[in-house]
């Protein structure tokens, strides 16, 4: 679903987008957290762009392969993050979250998040499969089995 159109006026920030996979389970848990959250500052909205939806348009200059293999949030200012340095900025704009990007700004500390964040990308495809297993309805074992 494409973000919400937002006006922006002299005074406005423009907001921080997050550009998500939409067709990754794991993805849609986390991002649904997120949207249940008010940002900190009310005047500088949080926008979701599911890029795994071939009709949502991209940033110039990505394509959305790229943007589907990490976590992307484009910056206010218009600058595109990837990794750890998304999830801070991210994280900095939301309440309860914002006590992580404040550990991520200690020296070295965006450095170990970003190696965490690569072991987890080496390991998504197979959390993807055992996600999208408990996505699956189960049988409804408590039906009578079918006359013959």
């Amino acid at each position: 679903m494409p973000p919400e159109p937002v006006k922006h006026g002299a005074a406005e920030a423009p907001p921080l987008t997050v550009l998500y996979d939409g067709a990754c389970p794991l993805c849609r848990r986390e991002i649904g957290v997120y949207r249940g959250l008010k940002p900190l500052q009310p005047d500088r909205p949080v926008c979701f762009t599911d890029v795994s939806d071939a009709t949502v348009p991209l940033p110039p200059g990505t394509t959305r392969e790229q943007l589907l293999a990490r976590f992307h949030v484009r910056s206010r200012n218009g600058e595109l993050l990837s990794g750890a340095r998304a999830f801070l900025a991210l994280w900095a704009a939301l309440p309860g979250w914002r006590y992580l990007a404040w550990v991520g700004r200690l020296p070295g500390a965006a450095w170990v998040m970003e190696c965490s964040y690569d072991v987890f990308l080496r390991w998504r495809p197979a959390l993807q499969r055992w996600a999208t297993r408990l996505d699956r309805p189960k049988a409804d074992h408590s039906a009578p089995p079918a006359a013959k």
